[in-house]
């Protein structure tokens, strides 16, 4: 989505709000039209959590993306939902009441997303909610919780698909409704996805500047990407022994290579929860590969190469349909339905046999169609442009 820059004798105030690996890689994408657009008119201060408390998963992407190093670090690390969110909502609260901006952005469902939004709404402080209305219809996930209560607190609510969009006038959200928006009288928008900005901007950057397929002695369309973190799939014996064993098994089966890129979170549980059976066997298996996380650039060469990607990732599999590449979700829902309408993905939970049934498929159909469900590429320049409308009018209206 374009946009049209306007004049403005101000500059404003903007907050951002990261604490997990995925924000901090959604913010270079603003980070970056704030550089090139709007540097005049936005300020911004920028607060990392500390959620993603490991360097591999946070420090590297400041760097490697180019990003501002963040003006506070919370250092929250890894606790219960409810103590890391009450230790950052803590810190949050003390920095905005100094700061005293304009605005903040958060981005996703993360808790730090959550505890910004909580610390901003009760300071009256307009939240600018990016990646807004997305639904997996699943409150037993704390994401489904941490994103419903975000964007009822949200003034501007920015979506990245259409039907993420279509959610939020389902719960109540008006299309029409004017100015001044505030949190009762919210301004919802579908503008497509910074991440999209992103993987545009990097894809030639990431296999210019990295050497993943080399080190690991992988060739184009010849081995298959998998990435799982999520605590339900890690935390569970059960799960975790399937999701690998259909790993396994598919590698043998197939004679494909399959990398694994290990969260923190999967690589400490892996050996504690898979059958000791099993986590032999994966150590012999000469087609498995596992390795320490990988950098952003890393995993835009790892997707764009890859003939197949499987995930419980939500970022990954967005990422796969922007590389045109089929997924293989290891989740019972997904808020990106669109990729699964359209048979570009497929949800097998943590079945075996559904696992098997989705890697057959994808093996023999060709023919997936991946139409532009993400945008122009142009998110975060629509995203700056309308905040600043938004403010200024705001102010005028004071």
């Amino acid at each position: 989505m374009s946009t049209t820059e306007t004049n403005f004798d101000f500059k404003i105030k903007l907050v951002t709000i990261i604490g997990a690996r995925p924000q901090i890689i959604k913010a270079a994408a603003l980070s970056r039209a704030i550089k090139n657009k709007f540097e005049t008119k936005i300020q911004d201060i920028i607060i990392h959590t500390g959620q993603h408390y490991d360097a591999s998963m946070s420090e590297v992407f400041f760097d490697e993306l180019n990003i501002p190093p963040p003006h506070y670090n919370l250092n929250t690390g890894s606790e219960s939902h409810g103590k890391q969110t009450a230790s950052m909502l803590a810190g949050i609260e003390d920095i905005l009441i100094k700061e005293n901006p304009d605005c903040i952005v958060v981005y996703g469902d993360t808790n730090s997303t959550l505890a910004a939004a909580l610390a901003a709404s009760k300071l009256q402080i307009p939240i600018i909610h990016i990646e807004a209305g997305l639904r997996s219809y699943n409150k037993s996930m704390p994401e489904e919780i941490n994103r419903i209560v975000c964007d009822h607190t949200a003034t501007l609510l920015f979506s990245p698909t259409i039907s993420g969009y279509n959610n939020l006038i389902k719960e109540g959200f008006k299309i029409n409704n004017a100015p001044t928006y505030n949190s009762d009288n919210p301004k919802i928008y579908h503008c497509g996805d910074v991440m999209y900005d992103n993987s545009l901007y990097f894809s030639d950057i990431a296999e210019q500047k990295t050497n993943v397929l080399k080190n690991n002695n992988l060739q184009k369309d010849e081995f298959v990407l998998a990435t799982i973190h999520r605590n339900n799939n890690t935390d569970n014996p059960i799960r975790l022994n399937s999701l690998f064993n259909s790993l396994h098994k598919t590698a043998l089966k197939n004679k494909i290579k399959i990398l694994l890129p290990l969260h923190p979170r999967t690589s400490k549980l892996l050996k504690k929860n898979l059958s000791r059976e099993l986590y032999d066997a994966i150590q012999l298996n000469t087609y498995m590969k596992t390795i320490p996380p990988v950098s952003f650039l890393e995993m835009i060469a790892l997707e764009k190469n890859a003939r197949l990607i499987v995930t419980d990732s939500g970022g990954v599999q967005k990422e796969s349909y922007f590389f045109k590449k089929p997924c293989i979700i290891l989740r019972m829902e997904t808020e990106w339905v669109e990729l699964v309408n359209c048979g570009a993905a497929m949800l097998v939970d943590a079945d075996e046999k559904k696992f098997s049934e989705a890697f057959e498929h994808f093996s023999k159909e060709k023919k997936i169609n991946f139409t532009n469900l993400f945008g122009d590429g142009k998110a975060a320049e629509f995203i700056c442009e309308e905040i600043l409308l938004h403010i200024k009018k705001k102010n005028n209206n004071n």
